[in-house]
């Protein structure tokens, strides 16, 4: 999938009834979902604390390279093992593990969102605005979501993460609506905080039915 879609038609002219012209949400844990628990038993097996690998791999200094398209996922695997390696008494080869464990964990999408999210879409254009790597077009293909969106925007494409309201800005223009007509769904805070000072009515996601409340009409 192309993170370069053209703006459903609806994004063209806001309508005076319309409680906001397009969607921009989250993927992950709003969408897509991991399975850790096989890295976790590999962690207990390691003598190690469950989430002990996430911690490490998504520090800013080892995840933000991966997400802003600067390194391989190979490279970040790496990253993550050299710093494990350290707590496994040098044992590389068990923290390599691990590490490719984390970036292979199983992932599925939640279809009770992916329904709201459609139903939306058939009233305004939908917008996915996820910190990812460059693999995202495959996982989208995995997870069968190459259609659901009228655009992708990447912060490993863009090389901008949020919470820099930069990518926000950008999913606003590819939707083709006033910042300020967008609802923003994301489960951090300080993503949504990010949203706001563009003027977007940012909602924190904690589950289906805080999206659900958002759509409003359209869920």
């Amino acid at each position: 999938m192309s993170s370069r879609h053209t703006p459903g038609p609806l994004g063209a002219a806001s309508a005076g009834n319309r409680p906001y012209d397009a969607v921009l949400c989250d993927l992950d844990n709003v969408i897509r979902f991991y399975d850790t628990a096989p890295l976790a038993a590999l962690e207990r097996a390691a003598g190690l604390a469950e989430g002990t690998t996430m911690e490490i791999a998504y520090a800013p200094e080892i995840d933000l390279p991966l997400l802003l398209g600067r390194i391989t996922q190979d490279a970040w695997v790496e990253a993550v093992a050299a710093v494990l390696a350290e707590r496994l008494g040098g044992d590389t080869e068990r923290a390599r593990t691990l590490g490719r464990a984390l970036a292979g964990a199983p992932f599925r999408a939640d279809t009770e969102v992916v329904g709201l999210l459609r139903r939306a879409r058939t009233h305004v254009p939908l917008v996915l605005v996820t910190n990812a790597t460059l693999q995202l077009d495959d996982d989208l293909a995995l997870l069968g979501l190459t259609d659901l969106a009228d655009a992708v925007v990447s912060s490993a494409v863009e090389r901008v993460a949020k919470p820099d309201p930069a990518l926000c800005r950008i999913a606003a223009e590819r939707a083709g609506v006033p910042a300020e007509r967008c609802l923003f769904v994301d489960d951090r805070q300080e993503n949504v905080d990010a949203a706001a000072t563009l003027g977007m009515r940012g909602v924190l996601y904690r589950g289906p039915e805080d999206l659900r409340r958002a759509l409003g009409p359209y869920a």
